[in-house]
């Protein structure tokens, strides 16, 4: 049965795994496909070389499988000009990887507000250094989608950007649980970032007592992933559902191979659910 919404997980939860591994389970699962974060240990590489590349898709076509979007560290919130050029020019490359790779998506984070100045001179700043690669994501096909994380954890902050470049190459990842964490609800979430929304990170929390936030079994925290699956399923969203399983980060949170499963099952079991 074809799942409601496709699934896929990022091998950011699979850091000591090789590719034929995260694939391997891929099948073994049904996800439709990966997203690339993580690649022989180490964060993907904009220079990938070719030989590599071309394995890569081999092995992706031999299963049956996509590489769904390639996860960037690129950032654009520095006062410095330079360093902004700097991150454009790496995001021109990862997106030259991803047409390689046969990948519709690079996703992009905006940044941090640096100290002694505002978020609205962030948001013009990414903003700026986001328009400036429009023309290389249109050359290359690749569209690169901005995620709720950093200052722009809400969708609200996203929405700024978006506004100031309005251009199809340009679109949003809702991370879901960086907006709620900043009191942002999931129906405000999508009401500002809804219409330029081309991916969705799935990954479950609970707060601890000193604020912190722990990472969990989906459906075993309190982020509300079942909310936002349902509203996705009204709003007609059709993109995919990237399971973010944070092993690479967390190293103390449960294996890929029991966390993969679990997320496949809960996720189908509520798309199921709902009519």
């Amino acid at each position: 049965m074809t799942d409601r919404l496709p699934l896929i997980f990022s091998t950011l939860g699979t850091p000591d795994w090789s590719l034929e591994r995260a694939v391997q389970q891929a099948v073994t699962d049904g996800y439709a496909g990966l997203e690339v974060r993580v690649l022989d240990g180490q964060i993907i590489p904009a220079d990938l070389p070719a030989q590599r590349g071309a394995e890569i898709r081999a092995l992706m076509r031999q299963n049956g499988l996509v590489i769904a979007g390639i996860g960037a560290s690129t950032r654009f919130s520095s006062p410095d000009a330079a360093e902004r050029r700097k991150n454009q020019d790496e995001l021109r490359r990862y997106l030259e990887l991803a047409n390689d790779l046969e990948s519709p998506m690079v996703r992009t984070f905006g940044g941090n507000v640096a100290e002694g100045h505002t978020i609205e001179e962030t948001i013009d700043w990414v903003a700026e250094g986001l328009a400036g690669v429009m023309e290389s994501a249109e050359a290359q096909g690749v569209t690169v989608v901005l995620e709720t994380h950093d200052a722009f954890c809400r969708g609200q902050e996203v929405a700024a950007v978006l506004a100031q470049v309005e251009h199809p190459r340009l679109q949003a990842v809702w991370d879901v649980h960086h907006p709620y964490r900043m009191g942002e609800s999931v129906a405000d979430t999508w009401n500002f970032i809804g219409q330029r929304l081309a991916h969705v990170h799935i990954k479950d929390a609970r707060r601890k007592p000193d604020g912190d936030w722990q990472l969990v079994l989906l459906g075993e925290g309190e982020v509300p992933n079942r909310e936002v699956i349902n509203l996705l399923l009204e709003k007609g969203y059709s993109g995919y559902l990237s399971a973010e399983w944070e092993k690479k980060w967390h190293p103390e949170i449960e294996e890929p191979e029991i966390a993969l499963p679990q997320h496949a099952r809960v996720l189908r079991e509520w798309m199921g659910a709902k009519k």
